[in-house]
Parts: C-alpha cells; sequence; structure tokens
C-alpha cells in the first residue's frame, strides 16, 4: 500500500511540475509559481512522511 502512495505522489509531483512548465509558457507567472511550490510540497511529504527508512535500505 505504501508504494501505491508514493507512486501516486510522485506521479502527482510530475503532473505539476508540467502545468508548472505549461503556465510559464503562457506567461501566468503566478500559477506556475504555485505549481511549483506545490510539486516542492509534494515531494517533500512524499520522502518524509511514506519512507520506511533512510534511503537506500
Amino acid at each position: 500500500m505504501v508504494e501505491m502512495i508514493r507512486t501516486v505522489l510522485a506521479a502527482l509531483a510530475v503532473v505539476l511540475f508540467a502545468t508548472a512548465l505549461a503556465a510559464m509558457t503562457a506567461q501566468r507567472l503566478r500559477v506556475a509559481g504555485f505549481c511549483f511550490l506545490s510539486a516542492s510540497l509534494v515531494i517533500y511529504v512524499r520522502e518524509t512522511r511514506t519512507a520506511d527508512g533512510p534511503a537506500g535500505d
């Protein structure tokens, strides 16, 4: 179950990054900034809340 959650969070981060890049292209810089910030928070949550142990274990 944890692996599925980690995969979904990783996919969400990729979607947020793609949305941010598209928004930057369209000169929607607030939307892009919000998406980049959201992606960073998703990555943080993925790495801290769903980690089984230190990296490399």
